[in-house]
């Protein structure tokens, strides 16, 4: 079902860990940091006072840019830090005043203040934010010297920062000078591996996390870095690392998360449904866990098993009850219990999924015979852009094709492009209208019109091409025509099938062949299906013929193209 929602996603969005980065990042806040407010010194003349009074109250006042000012002056005159961070923190909370006047600012106060660790923290963090790594060095290498007891935490603190540095190669570079000097530090080993996945470069990443793992074998932010970057280029390998660290350190959640994670990456559903079970087990009120089960058992079809754990994770309030409602009709939809998908999908409300959710009832509703209803239904949800309002034209013409009211259908897409007359969507669908009416010279016209407003949509080269090859008419121009949509799409497994198709027609069997084998085992489709039977057959392979066909009509026991091909077999 199209509307489904992969599990794979869920995978990469839902039941993922949190980036490393975000892990990583100890945001440095003087106004946390230090909660000693700004106050006058002793020595304060009464001009200083009346100064400092003006800058808190403009600062009350959300004046910040000119507070900030007064209290960097003030500071220079008092020669008080307490008064300098507080020019930082109201220049960090002045989006006019910007990272430059916090810069500024920072500076002062480490002139007043060197031995301030937060200080030196906040302008390191100043200007990696802006852009200034050349001149983080030296304050760096200050903070490790001073802190070489803490040399670790401040490594962790730089890995998180320089994710958000754009330039990854000026980054590694910096670190390769900043860890020179600590050969058996797992923390600064981890952060040469962060910054050279951000450099892409994986091999040094693999390597340095591999060090930092050996120096501290139970590590679990370092293994998950490490499987992380494994998991790019080889995640079988990376599942394999991951298994390997669980036998020695099994309580890890955020490793078996990512094992279980990876494992649905490759479709391995049962084996994620087990890793989560394992977590879920230790967690039983963890409603990410309760999410994922449900949704991997949808995908293994064990329904009830989906209503279980979709039902457990809306009673643990999931931050986004919509997602699992949206999953409880897709359930509910796959057990052909429409009525109840209908309740679900009509509860989801304004979000990502509302829409998608919504155009559901109405095909629900019309599948139950209620046509009107349905696209009465349709005509009241609500679309969030001009692309969406495409999307209910197309979906109400879909409605009355699959009621086999082609007219209908036509005429409805016909009046959604008088105000859309460009949209791509609408005028390949009215093409593909056009040709259950038999309009081929309307088929033709929204056809061109689409390869002319979008010369690399493959899709709409692959669909006169094939109307061309299907009616057997025009081969040569049809031919050239998917000859361009394979060029654009060389993968796509429809426009493989149009190529076989067009060559067989051609006469061309052995390239035809050639072509719907690989659109096949691309996709099991019926209708590839039924082609590459009717090839084979043509070519004398009965036998082959027969075992594709009977093979697909399993799957598909009502489909027309390869009923029809059986029928021919039998003759033969």
């Amino acid at each position: 079902m199209a509307f489904r929602i992969a599990a794979v996603a869920l995978a990469a969005a839902l039941i993922s860990t949190p980036a490393l980065s975000e892990k990583l990042i100890e945001k440095v806040d003087p106004a946390v940091a230090d909660q000693s407010e700004a106050s006058p010194s002793d020595g304060m003349t009464a001009d200083m006072l009346y100064q400092f009074l003006l800058a808190e109250i403009a600062s009350q006042r959300n004046q910040r840019e000119v507070a900030a000012e007064a209290y960097a002056e003030l500071a220079r005159e008092t020669r008080d830090p307490r008064i300098a961070q507080r020019a930082v923190e109201v220049a960090l909370a002045s989006r006019e005043a910007g990272l430059g006047m916090a810069v500024k600012a920072t500076n002062l106060w480490l002139e007043l203040e060197p031995d301030s660790v937060t200080a030196q923290q906040t302008l390191i963090a100043l200007l990696l934010t802006t852009g200034k790594i050349t001149e983080a060095v030296n304050p760096v290498k200050r903070l490790l010297a001073e802190q070489s007891d803490n040399a670790g935490r401040v490594f962790l603190q730089l890995a998180g920062l320089m994710t958000r540095y754009p330039d990854k190669a000026a980054v590694l570079a910096l670190m390769k000078d900043l860890t020179s000097g600590y050969p058996n530090l797992p923390e600064a080993h981890f952060a040469m591996a962060q910054a050279a996945k951000l450099a892409e470069q994986p091999g040094l990443a693999l390597s340095e996390s591999k060090v930092a793992l050996q120096l501290r074998p139970d590590w679990e932010l370092a293994a998950q870095l490490h499987g992380e970057v494994l998991a790019k280029s080889a995640p079988q390998s990376a599942i394999k690392f991951y298994r390997e660290y669980l036998a020695k350190y099994p309580q890890s959640r955020e490793i078996r998360t990512n094992l279980a994670r990876d494992l649905a990456n490759e479709k391995d559903f049962a084996g994620a449904r087990k890793e989560f079970q394992y977590l879920i087990t230790a967690a039983p009120n963890t409603a990410e866990y309760h999410l994922a089960l449900g949704i991997l058992s949808m995908e293994m079809k064990d329904y009830a098993a989906a209503e279980k754990h979709l039902a457990r994770t809306l009673q643990l309030n999931f931050r986004d009850p919509d997602v699992v409602r949206t999953y409880l009709g897709q359930v509910n939809e796959d057990q052909k219990r429409y009525t109840e998908a209908i309740k679900w999908y009509r509860q989801v409300e304004d979000g990502e999924n509302y829409f998608a959710s919504h155009v559901r009832v109405a095909f629900l509703m019309a599948k139950q015979g209620d046509l009107k209803g349905g696209r009465a239904y349709l005509s009241a949800v609500k679309a969030a852009n001009p692309e969406q309002r495409s999307l209910l034209v197309i979906a109400d013409a879909q409605l009355l094709r699959d009621a086999k009211q082609y007219q209908a259908a036509f005429d409805v897409l016909s009046q959604g492009l008088k105000s859309q007359p460009d949209s791509l969507e609408l005028l390949y669908d009215r093409a593909m209208t056009a040709e259950k009416l038999d309009r081929l010279d309307m088929l033709e016209v929204d056809l061109r019109k689409v390869m002319v407003l979008k010369p690399d949509y493959a899709q709409a080269y692959n669909a006169l091409g094939y109307t061309f090859a299907e009616r057997n008419i025009r081969l040569t121009e049809g031919l050239q025509l998917l000859e361009k949509a394979n060029q654009l799409e060389p993968e796509d497994a429809a426009i493989l099938d149009s190529m076989g198709w067009i060559h067989y027609r051609l006469g061309n069997l052995d390239k035809s062949l050639d072509f719907l084998r690989r659109a096949l085992a691309m996709r099991p489709d019926p209708e590839i299906a039924a082609h590459l039977a009717e090839v084979l057959l043509a070519q004398g392979q009965r036998g082959e013929a027969k075992t594709v066909s009977e093979k697909a009509l399993h799957d598909n026991p009502d489909n027309e193209a390869l009923l029809a091909v059986v029928k021919k077999i039998e003759l033969h």
